[in-house]
């Protein structure tokens, strides 16, 4: 399999997954509250988002390009809405110092609401195109072997991020006590009403 892409987009989906955004955040609070698999599991959601819009950008799809930059008006509002719920439950949720057992519908819906939540931000595949482009890609991606193993690259990059992320705060979370897990929940539920009001905002701007 062609590889000139690979090794790129593993730097590249780690570098977009590792800045601390509304994601990073909820995949914390995630892996602090319910262990491990919640907070990989959101990361993952994160990781298949990325690879969607990865692909989209590297197979060269401007018609799906231009289709979802067309239902930003909605997209952005609807994720800038579902964050600040997020946010909400958060702050006023009551901490647990053991991780609870978990379960197929919990752990489907810690991929979904990352998944969603990603795939609501359609600017992202404009930072792949960029970041492509600034790599000098652009020609590589028109070789669809090499266009998948790029794709490859930045969903392993991202995975390579979230276990990194989960694996320290899971190390973190067994030294923490019931005060101090509460205000990590009042202040991820902070964080997260600030990024929801931000995204408002700029939805609506």
């Amino acid at each position: 399999m062609e590889t000139a892409g690979f090794w790129p987009g593993l730097i590249l989906g780690f570098s977009i997954a590792a800045p601390v955004g509304p994601i990073g955040v909820l995949c914390i609070r995630r892996t602090l509250a319910e262990g491990r698999l919640a907070g990989l599991l959101t990361g993952l959601g994160a990781a298949t988002a990325d690879a969607v819009y990865g692909s989209i950008a590297a197979f060269g799809l401007t018609a799906a390009t231009s289709f979802l930059l067309g239902q930003g008006h909605w997209l952005r509002p609807a994720g800038a809405l579902f964050l600040g719920y997020l946010g909400f439950r958060t702050l006023l949720s009551r901490p647990v110092t053991e991780a609870p057992p978990s379960s197929s519908s919990g752990a489907l819906q810690a991929y979904l609401t990352s998944l969603g939540l990603t795939l609501t931000n359609p600017m992202t595949i404009l930072s792949f195109g960029a970041a492509y482009a600034g790599l000098g890609l652009g020609t590589r991606s028109a070789n669809p072997l090499s266009a998948a193993s790029m794709v490859a690259g930045v969903f392993l990059g991202s995975i390579v991020w979230w276990v990194s992320l989960t694996t320290a705060v899971g190390w973190l979370r067994t030294r923490l006590g019931w005060k101090s897990m509460l205000w990590i929940n009042r202040g991820s539920g902070a964080v997260l009403l600030v990024f929801a009001a931000v995204l408002m905002v700029g939805a609506l701007a």
